[in-house]
């Protein structure tokens, strides 16, 4: 008897290499695939200015990784005691102006190049939902737990999220395009509400995959919805995906986007996380130092590795 509806993927013509490298942006569901294959030693860049959850950011955050424009006086805020960004997640903060500045352009100047010269960009849409500054009138990408009467909040139909990504797609079309559709609830406007959002997202997402051959859909919603239906996948606030279940579509995308030529090097650098993960109880112990030459021997083996 068959207890699942499985999702039928057909797999990349051109699968990711170790040679290759490859950006994601979204929202958490990118920042933990992105993790996973930064941990098994791919050129990753997850993330560089925090998680983003519409189209509407992810777009201003290509727009500043494509332009290579700093970050100025006039882009932060202080709230409180402390330095933010509408651009930037809370984690970016700073105590000083100078040292947010100094921090955030050195990462965007790195992870600027590291777009530029990106073979895959991996985007991973959230909600149709935006907050919107009042007082500037732009997206902000994170509200910091600022009053609500600081925003409008809008939504984006379909056809405003398609325009959104398109334009990057359109720009740089020598770049593959993953889109995906984070299976993280998004509860504040209801079941109702938050599968109209997913729905748009995954409209537009099907305009997109049509607009060029460049662009590959990954459906993780889909496998989450049916393949993982059952409350057991969520971790314990029931929104966010659970450890198995993110290792489980993590299976998925590698099968899907990775090159079969990965899989000796992936089981290794697997191998090796595991074994440095080990707790050490003794040290001194002859049986130590024989483990530590044991992860020096697969550490040479990884890097005569070919990318």
């Amino acid at each position: 008897m068959n207890w699942q509806t499985k999702v039928e993927i057909a797999p990349l013509k051109e699968r990711i290499r170790y040679e290759d490298k490859v950006l994601f942006l979204g929202s958490c569901f990118a920042s933990e695939i992105g993790s996973v294959m930064r941990d098994l030693r791919f050129n990753a860049e997850v993330n560089p200015f925090g998680v983003m959850f519409n189209p509407a950011s992810i777009s201003l955050s290509l727009e500043r990784l494509s332009s290579g424009n700093e970050f100025a006086r006039s882009d932060i805020f202080l709230e409180g005691d402390i330095w933010k960004s509408f651009y930037h997640g809370s984690e970016f903060a700073s105590m000083s102006a100078e040292g947010f500045l100094e921090a955030n352009n050195e990462k965007l100047r790195n992870a600027s190049r590291h777009f530029h010269e990106s073979k895959y960009v991996v985007l991973t849409l959230g909600t149709s939902w935006i907050y919107r500054e009042k007082e500037g009138g732009k997206v902000v990408s994170n509200c910091h737990k600022l009053p609500a009467s600081a925003f409008e909040r809008e939504f984006l139909d379909a056809q405003e999220s398609f325009a959104l990504i398109r334009y990057w797609i359109d720009k740089y079309p020598q770049k593959q395009w993953i889109i995906t559709v984070s299976p993280v609830r998004h509860l504040k406007d209801g079941a109702r509400g938050n599968q109209l959002s997913k729905a748009n997202l995954i409209v537009a997402s099907e305009m997109l995959e049509q607009l060029s051959p460049s662009v590959s859909y990954f459906p993780a919603y889909e496998i989450f919805m049916d393949e993982l239906r059952d409350y057991r996948f969520y971790a314990s606030d029931l929104v966010h995906p659970s450890a198995d279940s993110i290792r489980y579509v993590w299976e998925k995308f590698l099968d899907f986007a990775i090159s079969q030529e990965c899989n000796d090097k992936i089981k290794l650098v697997e191998r090796l996380n595991l074994m440095k993960r080990h707790k050490v109880l003794f040290p001194e112990s002859k049986d130590y130092k024989l483990f530590l030459k044991k992860i020096e021997e697969i550490e040479q083996k990884i890097a005569s590795m070919c990318l």
